[in-house]
């Protein structure tokens, strides 16, 4: 039998009740990796990024967002399309202005992230190493 190389999820949440729904099911996935348990400082930090990016596909973008989790054993990989080719920037918001530090926080809490321009859209992905004690190898 081939050795499976990734595990992934991926799912459309709409624009009306997308962000808790987006934080719950990213949960849910991670505590299938075990990671609720062994690095529950990454589950915080995923979760944190999954809102702050939802909320920019649905708040900037005004589109559904389609969310992938993909554990390569090395990488979570975390991206968010939405149907806006316009790539997001980091702005600087000020300690009065309610809104603007999303990428920001996704900054602060991935170990790297890149934007990729698509046909219909754009995608964001975020990346998270897990501690050495939670990589190897992949569930069965």
């Amino acid at each position: 039998m081939a050795e499976v190389g990734a595990v992934g999820w991926a799912r459309r949440f709409p624009v009306r009740g997308g962000i808790r729904a987006g934080r719950a099911w990213a949960g849910d996935h991670l505590s299938a990796l075990g990671w609720d348990q062994s690095a529950p400082q990454i589950v915080d930090a995923v979760v944190l990024a999954v809102s702050e990016l939802l909320t920019n596909a649905h708040v900037h973008a005004r589109s559904d967002a389609e969310l992938v989790l993909t554990w390569d054993g090395q990488c979570l990989h975390l991206s968010v399309h939405d149907h806006d080719p316009g790539l997001p920037r980091p702005r600087e918001s000020g300690p009065e202005e309610l809104g603007g530090r999303g990428l920001a926080l996704v900054e602060a809490v991935a170990d790297h992230w890149h934007t990729s321009p698509e046909p219909d859209g754009k995608t964001v992905t975020a990346c998270f190493h897990p501690p050495s004690a939670v990589s190897g190898p992949l569930p069965s």
